[in-house]
């Protein structure tokens, strides 16, 4: 059985794979998903004992959702290994998103408010952070580093910048959020990190918490904790709203577009699951 014909089979016997998953919870919101369009690109193969052949490929999947005469496009991509024995599948499966570690010392400050001379407003240009998260959603800008085992809050980064959120701490890793001369603030690329330093920035960029993801407009950020432990490992920005007011997303590694924000359909997603709701806001430099 080939990858196509594996999921056709897939989808008609309705098995718990990550595209059903989605197409269910789109249900569950009162939502239809009425066409399904995917896509398979191979990026390593490999033989193994008993001639066995390891692929592993991207899966690239549009969902087509409706709900009255509303219709959207969300797209994701995902990782798969297939296992082919005999030139028939014998295993096909997602591959986990690995999580992000934080790689500074706990200790060191994530914020250090550096002392300024003068003080300017600034405004947050939401449109154009979006337009960059529309146009890299699927693709790494190459004048910035691209970080090919997480680049979720690295991606998020570039389109705050994008919007115009002014960069601040350079050279100290642990001090503001920066990117300069092919370095970057822990901030800048480490989720964990990044949501601190939105928690108690007061200058620069800032943002405001709020309690709901209703409360969320284009342009701002969504922090997850999947395991609920504190260490928050995952970042998107919000793209878009539904039509019960709910934001969409885009993110990296796992590279998503106007995807529906709890991520309850990712591997990653566990009931435990925190998140942490900001709203971008204009301020001072």
């Amino acid at each position: 059985m080939g990858l196509n014909q594996y999921w056709q089979t897939q989808l008609a016997e309705d098995h718990d794979n990550w595209v059903n998953r989605v197409r269910n919870l789109h249900q569950k919101r009162g939502y239809q998903v009425i066409r399904i369009i995917g896509s398979g690109q191979i990026y390593s193969k490999r033989k193994l004992p008993d001639q066995e052949l390891d692929y592993q490929y991207n899966l690239h999947v549009t969902f087509l959702v409706k709900k009255g005469a509303h219709f959207y496009r969300e797209e994701q991509c995902r990782r798969h290994q297939a296992i082919f024995y005999q030139k028939r599948l014998h295993l096909d499966r997602e591959l986990p998103e690995a999580n992000q570690t934080l790689i500074e010392d706990r200790s060191n400050p994530i914020i250090e408010l550096t002392p300024i001379n003068q003080l300017e407003r600034f405004n947050y240009d939401r449109q154009e952070a979006v337009r960059y998260a529309e146009y890299w959603w699927n693709d790494a800008n190459p004048a910035f580093e691209f970080f090919e085992v997480n680049d979720c809050t690295n991606y998020i980064s570039q389109c705050l910048q994008a919007g115009g959120a002014p960069m601040r701490g350079y050279p100290n890793r642990s001090t503001g959020w920066w990117y300069q001369d092919n370095d970057w603030s822990f901030s800048w690329s480490v989720a964990h990190a990044f949501r601190w330093y939105l928690s108690g920035s007061t200058k620069g960029l800032q943002a405001v918490e709020v309690d709901r993801p209703e409360k969320l407009q284009p342009g701002d950020v969504i922090c997850y904790d999947f395991e609920g432990d504190g260490r928050f490992n995952h970042t998107t920005i919000v793209v878009a709203k539904n039509i019960d007011n709910m934001p969409l997303v885009n993110a990296h590694t796992n590279n998503s577009r106007h995807r529906y924000w709890d991520y309850q359909d990712s591997l990653a997603w566990t009931p435990e699951c925190q998140y942490k709701f900001f709203a971008i806001s204009n301020g001072v430099l």
